[in-house]
């Protein structure tokens, strides 16, 4: 969702400073906290006896959801560009526990942009050019993030294999070793993204978040920033990460075993018990493009700058690279026929 909160000194828009970690104004300059802001909302809301009310643009394209406050307009969608956004009505929507703030700011995320596509030799202008760049857009994708108890018992075969000579005659000797481990692991903060339209492979290869900068969640922290309403359920993406926790669980109990040439695991048992979910705000940079019919992504981690993507190669551009090589390789082999 887009939120906006007004200067009390001009009525200009206040936008969340992710350097300073406060609501600046982007016309006198006042600073107000988190807090103060809230407080000032909260206070407002008593008075006026109302109840928050959102709008939702529904993509008709990619399908996307975008929340945004009642004041607020979207002009294209976050995730494909498309202009054609439809317009409805939300209220009563589920409030996240916790909220980790943009640490970097847009100017810092157009730059990481422009030094990600130089690495690609070969990348289409249209991806460098003001309009693309512009979209790029600041958003809090929804999570849920886990707490989980574990319990492996595990068994295995072991072996160490050990030499010796007697006169001329070398003995090879493999020792076998009946291995049990039983270690109990607490999981805390294992996080699954909860959009749909958010790719897995994509979120996860983010990580990790630094989730000693989580804050309780409060309006303010959004503002000038989007925000994806969930698609799934902390129950519907528990097979998932329950997965994930039990290849955690495991592998934490076989590093446990060391010393050893060889390692056949027998028997494997994981126990887990879930503590407990928060739904939280993570945030992300993403700009989507479609280049010759194909989709492409950057996305980057808000708080640490950890960039995911992949970048298309211009036939056009990597023909000229070519024939200008070609060129250069024909002019010296010209000159040396000369000399010659």
């Amino acid at each position: 969702m887009v939120i906006t909160y007004k200067c009390p000194n001009c009525g200009a828009g206040l936008e969340f400073d992710s350097e300073k970690q406060m609501l600046v104004c982007v016309h006198c300059g006042t600073e107000k906290s988190v807090e103060e802001m809230e407080q000032m909302e909260q206070k407002e809301s008593k008075s006026a006896s109302q109840t928050n009310d959102f709008k939702m643009f529904h993509c008709p394209v990619c399908g996307a959801e975008i929340l945004t406050d009642e004041h607020t307009s979207a002009t294209f969608c976050s995730y494909c560009g498309s202009t054609a956004l439809i317009e409805s009505r939300l209220t009563d929507e589920l409030a996240p526990a916790y909220v980790i703030p943009f640490q970097i700011n847009r100017e810092q995320a157009k730059e990481a942009y422009l030094r990600w596509t130089k690495k690609g030799k070969f990348t289409p202008r249209e991806f460098t050019s003001q309009s693309t760049i512009e979209k790029i857009s600041g958003i809090y994708v929804p999570y849920w993030i886990y707490d989980y108890d574990t319990h492996v018992k595990l068994r295995a075969d072991c072996t160490r294999i050990r030499t010796e000579r007697r006169g001329d005659t070398e003995y090879t000797h493999t020792d076998h070793f009946d291995v049990y481990r039983e270690v109990a692991a607490a999981f805390e903060k294992v996080p699954a993204d909860a959009s749909e339209k958010m790719d897995d492979d994509v979120m996860d290869r983010l990580e990790p978040f630094d989730y000693s900068a989580m804050k309780q969640f409060e309006m303010p922290y959004l503002s000038g920033y989007l925000a994806e309403k969930y698609n799934f359920t902390e129950d519907e993406l528990k097979s998932r990460i329950e997965k994930r926790i039990h290849q955690y669980a495991a592998s934490t109990t076989r590093e446990t075993i060391g010393g050893y040439a060889s390692v056949n695991v027998l028997q494997e048992n994981v126990n887990m018990a879930e503590k407990k979910a928060d739904y939280v705000l993570l945030p992300v940079w993403m700009l989507n493009y479609r280049y010759q019919n194909k989709n492409y992504q950057f996305a980057m981690n808000g708080q640490t700058g950890k960039i995911v993507g992949k970048l298309p190669a211009s036939k056009g551009r990597a023909a000229a690279w070519f024939a200008g090589v070609a060129a250069s390789v024909f002019l010296v082999l010209s000159v040396i026929g000369i000399l010659l």
